[in-house]
């Protein structure tokens, strides 16, 4: 696929994080909880996931379906995007986001069970990275989670964290970057 075409490619993502981000929250009663996973490896790297829309590196998780309790949404959605089966190990804590797209971001640290590493539909790319040497395309709400995550801690973290206008432009300069580069990175 050529550069052009995949800058192009971006404005209809574009379109759906912009009402998802900005205009959906105000028909809402209360925000959204999604329930994401720091996996940490037995050599100490942590898993990140690269999705197809809004491109630049993640943790893995996503929303509850109906019913389903917290740890039975993260080990689904760690094992749809990863193909790995997980242990939720300590809660790390609950980030909530206001501005735009307000959530809460429920972390935990996880370790694996099984399962073998696979990409998705969803996220075309996952991959183990040394934590500290992360790569500059993740998107910068992740890495206080993650720093989390790695350190030692008992009581699980409340973190109350505004993602405003220069949330907004890192994540746009990191998904074109990397839609510049193409997917060699």
């Amino acid at each position: 696929m050529s550069r052009t075409s995949r800058l192009l490619g971006a404005l209809p993502s574009y379109a759906r994080i912009a009402w998802w981000g900005l205009v959906s929250p105000r028909f809402e009663r209360e925000g959204q909880t999604v329930h994401q996973a720091v996996v940490i490896g037995p050599d100490g790297r942590v898993l990140l996931t690269l999705r197809d829309d809004l491109q630049g590196w993640e943790l893995p998780g996503g929303a509850p379906r109906p019913g389903e309790s917290a740890e039975q949404a993260l080990r689904r959605e760690v094992r749809e995007e990863t193909g790995l089966d997980v242990d939720p190990v300590a809660h790390v804590g609950d980030y909530r986001r206001s501005g735009f797209r307000p959530h809460v971001a429920n972390v935990h640290r996880c370790r694996v069970l099984g399962g073998a590493l696979r990409p998705s539909p969803e996220t075309p790319r996952v991959a183990w990275f040394d934590p500290t040497a992360l790569p500059g395309t993740l998107f910068p709400w992740y890495r206080g989670p993650l720093a989390d995550a790695l350190a030692p801690r008992r009581e699980p973290l409340r973190v109350e964290e505004h993602q405003g206008w220069r949330h907004v432009l890192a994540g746009l300069v990191i998904d074109l970057t990397l839609r510049w580069r193409g997917p060699e990175e």
